[in-house]
């Protein structure tokens, strides 16, 4: 053990790079992108670092090409859940009493990695698999991914050095254990961020993990995983345990060594994911932690004072970028009746002049939803709201799959504030505005929050305070990352610590000490300097 107080450097968010033409990240990422697409590689799963191949196979698939084969991976079952567990255990013996800055080199090292020789692999494995185009893989592959490994070593730093009082002749300390067991990490499609910061969030703490990655996104999962394996992660540490839910889930929560739980996905899934646990929850040996990010009906409210080019801009980037698919995504607004004639026109001209196909096309905008599934879920509720009679196309509504799950961004505008669009998550390029009386803007402001049962994001535009000032006093608890004049997407790790409550979540905010703190059990020690040598106290003296 160093007899040194260490400390890491302060973080700094990763810049973004702009994949100009002709600049060298756009040369070096069209290399890489040909190379992914004219191979097919074999995906087995990693358990206590070796390779497992169990021939139950699935494919990753290019979903604006859904032909076009990227890999087949192996899919796990009961049997390597059970050895995930027990690999998980023994690498616990080690991992759990490891120094902090130990842990935390391999995490700023990772970092490194990821910022440099990994950078280009992970965002074309997001753009092909995701169908990403390149700024979405940027600012989410990389440079999220680079800022969570960056700040959550420094917030752990800070949360060792959080001290209790000590008053004279004592010495009170206060050290953060990792859970005993290990926590299972399952992570979604639509974010590579979020499936590298959910099992590394309990491990840099001292916790292993049992990683269940989304089956629509396992090429990028893996290429994680192996970037863990060069960052110098210990064997076991993470295991890697790609399969189908009912596959994998019921067994994994039913392992008496279970201690948590770190979920991003549907409500529906983490609801039935917390039913588990509480009906086997005298079997555990401790209280799992339960953290989970999950749906959302997400808002922009605008007043009759906001700027429209901005208010229209918000838009379209809200609920367009990565075709909607964002929990954080805008899928409803309110908007003023005095805006809404020049509000129609300029969402109508820039709608149009969105360019969507493949992702290796850097002029397309817009690329494919992720899967089949996801692709006639999403034209459901299209169809739902032609065939409705207080709801218009404002336009979109065409979509095609003989190629890749193409959907056209869809505006609808309803006269009915609870129509089915508006409260219900669609998870695609579809957003539905309300048109309200300007003078109904404080009875619209709670028709919003009472409206759905999420509280993920939400914005307001407006340029008169007061009406922003009102606006986030009603809609206190209706989101948890609000925006005032900005989309309701895009939270920057150590600037918008993320998550919300209701159904949207526990809101243990990633990208702050308070998801860290979920991840470990706290141990105070009184050292006593002088103890005292008789019982009696002095109220016991006689008169």
């Amino acid at each position: 053990m160093c007899n040194a107080k260490f400390t890491l450097p302060d973080p700094v968010n990763e810049p973004i790079l702009a994949y100009r033409p002709g600049s060298p990240e756009r040369e070096e990422i069209k290399e890489v992108l040909d190379k992914m697409s004219n191979e097919q590689i074999e995906i087995p799963l990693i358990i206590g670092g070796k390779e497992v191949k169990t021939g139950n196979t699935a494919t990753c698939v290019m979903p604006h090409n859904h032909k076009h084969v990227l890999a087949i991976y192996h899919k796990a079952g009961s049997r390597e859940v059970e050895m995930a567990v027990e690999a998980s255990q023994e690498a616990w013996k080690t991992w759990s009493v490891m120094p902090w800055w130990e842990r935390a080199s391999i995490f700023k090292k990772a970092a490194t990695l990821l910022a440099g020789p990994w950078r280009a692999r992970l965002n074309a494995s997001t753009m092909l698999n995701q169908s990403k185009n390149v700024f979405q893989a940027e600012i989410d592959a990389a440079c999220e991914l680079i800022d969570f490994w960056n700040f959550n070593a420094k917030y752990m730093e800070r949360i060792y050095e959080q001290q209790p009082s000590s008053p004279a002749g004592q010495w009170n300390r206060l050290e953060q254990r990792a859970l005993e067991g290990f926590v299972f990490a399952v992570t979604p499609f639509n974010f590579t961020s979020i499936a590298g910061n959910l099992p590394t969030a309990p491990a840099i703490m001292g916790n292993t993990v049992l990683w269940k990655p989304a089956s629509s996104a396992v090429l990028s999962a893996y290429y994680l995983m192996r970037l863990f394996e060069e960052a110098g992660m210990p064997a076991g540490v993470i295991n890697f345990i790609p399969g189908s839910g009912r596959n994998v889930g019921p067994y994994v929560l039913s392992n008496p060594k279970l201690a948590g739980v770190h979920f991003t996905g549907s409500t529906a899934v983490f609801q039935n994911m917390w039913k588990v646990i509480g009906e086997n929850i005298s079997s555990y040996a401790t209280y799992p932690r339960i953290v989970g990010e999950t749906g959302g009906k997400d808002f922009i409210f605008a007043h009759s004072s906001a700027d429209l080019d901005e208010l229209n801009t918000g838009i379209v980037r809200g609920a367009f970028e990565f075709q909607g698919q964002k929990c954080s995504a805008a899928s409803r607004a309110y908007i003023p009746k005095s805006l809404m004639p020049e509000l129609k026109t300029k969402l109508i001209e820039t709608i149009k002049s969105i360019k969507k196909g493949n992702v290796r096309d850097f002029t397309n905008f817009f690329n494919a939803v992720i899967d089949k599934a996801a692709f006639e879920n999403i034209i459901a509720y299209i169809e739902y709201a032609k065939n409705a009679k207080d709801t218009e196309i404002l336009i979109g509504g065409s979509y095609d799959d003989s190629v890749g799950y193409f959907i056209d961004p869809t505006v609808i505008v309803t006269t009915d504030p609870h129509f089915k669009t508006m409260e219900e998550e669609i998870f695609g390029p579809v957003i539905t505005l309300y048109v309200y009386e300007d003078d109904k803007f404080d009875e619209t402001l709670h028709i919003c929050d009472q409206t759905s049962p999420y509280a993920l994001t939400g914005a307001v535009f407006a340029r008169d305070r007061h009406a922003v000032s009102k606006a986030s006093k009603t809609l206190l608890h209706a989101a948890g990352n609000f925006y005032i004049n900005d989309k309701p997407t895009g939270a920057v790790v150590g600037q918008q610590p993320f998550g919300g409550s209701r159904a949207s979540g526990t809101n243990d905010k990633a990208g702050s000490m308070i998801n860290l703190l979920r991840w470990v059990s706290p141990r105070t020690t009184k050292e006593l300097f002088t103890p005292p040598k008789d019982y009696r106290y002095p109220f016991m003296e006689a008169e």
